[in-house]
């Protein structure tokens, strides 16, 4: 009866999927440009709460109930409380304007708009007069190529193909890089000679370095670009790796207790670097058309790989399979430098980028390491758009608010 009732628990993970695509498409579209990368990184923030939570059940569960049923149905109850509030907060939350505008509901796409968008009065209405606009241009000449546009979109053509690619690598990257590992911190540190009490401890802190340290990486946006955190976390990590594998050879008690230490400093530059900074860049490599399909194809992948890994990790870590302990440091590490590689080669910097802005950068075929210093007209592909479905260029209508308003433009957010 309860393997089966496990069996059904699990069967419900398919919702996990809707949730885990979905987040990301939907962050990227309501928010403005300069709150993109908090907004889309914040899943991974709530990742890390959510670990942390299920520590802190399972050392209880472990104290308390170890020889009753409540060891195991407690942290399945518990997890009840979350569905209420979520739903309570979805329902209030504004609809993607992207979206309505799609479906022909402009009036809700302002109203959607003006509650997203800041500023007062005329400028206000002017800003989301300007968004509107663009959202409405961009998606009449998507339609005129595609309806909705279909998964063979992502792949037909040099361009998407190429932005579907970046979006997959780049997802699988976050798994690539050892990160299972961290989520069997618990097992790795009772393999390292730790009770099971202090292993969960360990596990908690470790979660806690998580969250602390994509509040860092929030602040480090400011100064780094989406491709500086993605590579220099993975550098670190491959350090780190290294390090633990080095001390696996050893069988001292101090070797294996500073393995399990230098884990918590693996999974503190994992948070800071790839783990979020993956949220914000795989919203910003697809085209607005094909965004949501590209981020599930993302997805798709990176949950095929992550079967691979785990059960790459659970024959590394038992006694009674290969018994590598910490020596698997030396096989994450690796592949961490080879992840990096990929990145040096393929992921592009779209940081301070407008989706327009984007777009054109992969019309033009700029190769990924010149993102960053390429600079492009952002009215330049609009304006192509204008001329095709015989409305004004979007510039000339900046212009001439402009010279109506009698004052600077305000800054226009470009999703």
């Amino acid at each position: 009866m309860a393997l089966g009732m496990i069996a059904v628990g699990q069967a419900l993970w398919y919702a996990m999927g809707l949730f885990q695509c979905l987040a990301v498409s939907y962050a990227s579209e309501i928010c403005p440009m300069a709150l993109r990368y908090y907004l889309t990184t914040y899943s991974n923030l709530c990742w890390a709460f959510g670990q942390l939570f299920a520590a802190g059940i399972m050392k209880n569960s472990q104290n308390k109930y170890a020889n009753s049923e409540l060891g195991y149905k407690l942290p399945f109850a518990l997890q009840w409380i979350w569905p209420l509030p979520l739903a309570v907060g979805i329902f209030f939350a504004p609809e993607s304007p992207w979206w309505l505008v799609k479906k022909g509901r402009i009036d809700q796409a302002r109203r959607s708009l003006e509650r997203t968008l800041s500023g007062k009065g005329p400028e206000k209405e002017l800003l989301v007069s300007m968004e509107l606009d663009k959202i409405k241009t961009t998606i009449e000449k998507e339609q005129k190529m595609s309806d909705e546009g279909t998964y063979w979109d992502c792949v037909k053509d040099g361009i998407n193909r190429r932005r579907t690619r970046i979006a997959c690598l780049c997802w699988i990257g976050q798994t690539t890089c050892g990160a299972s590992l961290i989520g069997y911190s618990t097992y790795f540190y009772e393999k390292a000679g730790v009770s099971t009490d202090t292993a969960f401890t360990f596990s908690i802190i470790q979660y806690c370095l998580g969250i602390a340290a994509t509040f860092v990486s929030w602040w480090a946006s400011k100064y780094c670009g989406r491709f500086d955190l993605y590579a220099f976390g993975l550098a670190f990590q491959a350090i780190m790796f290294f390090i633990i594998g080095g001390l696996g050879c050893s069988d001292t008690h101090g070797a294996k207790m500073g393995s399990g230490a230098l884990l918590m400093v693996v999974a503190f530059f994992y948070n800071l670097g790839i783990a979020p900074v993956v949220f914000c860049l795989v919203s910003e490599m697809p085209s607005s058309r094909l965004r949501t399909k590209t981020i599930i194809l993302a997805r798709n992948a990176y949950n095929v790989i992550q079967v691979v890994v785990t059960v790459l990790i659970m024959y590394q870590l038992n006694s009674e399979k290969w018994n590598w302990g910490a020596k698997s440091g030396f096989f994450w590490g690796g592949f961490c430098l080879a992840t990096l590689a990929w990145a040096v080669v393929d992921l592009p910097e779209t940081a301070g980028r407008t989706f327009i802005e984007i777009n054109e950068l992969f019309r033009l075929g700029v190769p990924a390491r010149k993102f960053k210093s390429t600079k492009v007209d952002p009215f330049a592909a609009a304006k192509a758009v204008a001329v095709e479905i015989n409305v004004k260029d979007p510039k000339e209508d900046l212009e001439t608010s402009v010279v109506d308003e009698g004052r600077s433009t305000p800054s226009v957010v470009n999703k």
